[in-house]
């Protein structure tokens, strides 16, 4: 992706997030010079990784394939292995119409996915098997909003706004806007983007950022490079 590209999308995000009526936390709009002065003030956002997040899975192909994401707290690994301390986070994520967010589960995280306005949520769901694949034999059972449904392998789950699925780690998912775009909480135990989003395709997490123009806002996946 361009840089140009990234910074009309994080644009258009945030109207959309507004329009919805959430509300982003200030650091949000701090510029990467700005980043660069209180980077030691800012420790605690760039190591949780907080932030702004754009992937198009590696592929180039956005607006078929991507996913916006904005990380809004978040706690560390350790805290999940001494069992106490912050064992959570949120994410706030823009799904667009028909724009998937390809097929995945997570070894650790435990998340609920919730239609935070917008058109409907549709998401694909199967069960892994004791190797952790696919299995495309088992039925799936998830909760939405604390009644457990029970489907059918492969079946589609229809979020309508204001409504929620839990996904357990393990449970795989694919997700996309149906009907118009879709605004998504996401509430979930500690993020990893680093190492615990196992894809069924062969593809990247984040994006390959073509530098055009100068960043309007520094993506999580910039901060290493920028902020050193």
């Amino acid at each position: 992706m361009k840089r140009s590209e990234v910074n009309d999308i994080l644009m258009e995000a945030d109207q959309f997030i507004k329009a919805k009526g959430y509300i982003l936390p200030p650091f949000a709009y701090l510029t990467p010079d700005e980043f660069k002065a209180e980077k030691l003030k800012l420790d605690g956002i760039t190591k949780a990784r907080l932030g702004w997040d754009i992937t198009d899975y590696g592929l180039g192909k956005f607006d078929e394939l991507g996913l916006f994401l904005f990380t809004v707290r978040n706690g560390f690994a350790e805290d999940l292995k001494a069992g106490r301390g912050m064992l959570y986070a949120e994410k706030i994520m823009i799904s667009k119409k028909d724009q998937i967010s390809p097929m995945h589960r997570h070894n650790f995280k435990a998340e609920d996915i919730i239609n935070r306005g917008g058109g409907d949520l549709i998401l694909e769901l199967f069960m892994s098997d004791e190797e952790g694949n696919i299995d495309p034999e088992a039925k799936v059972v998830v909760p939405c909003d604390g009644v457990l449904k029970e489907l059918k392998p492969g079946s589609l789950l229809k979020l309508a706004p204001g409504e929620s699925v839990t996904l357990l780690p393990g449970v795989w998912h694919a997700f996309w806007g149906e009907k118009e775009d879709v605004l998504i909480g996401e509430v979930s135990t500690v993020n990893d983007d680093l190492t615990d989003n196992v894809f069924r395709e062969k593809i990247g997490r984040f994006s390959n950022i073509t530098e055009d123009v100068a960043p309007q806002h520094l993506l999580v996946s910039d901060y290493n490079n920028w902020l050193d």
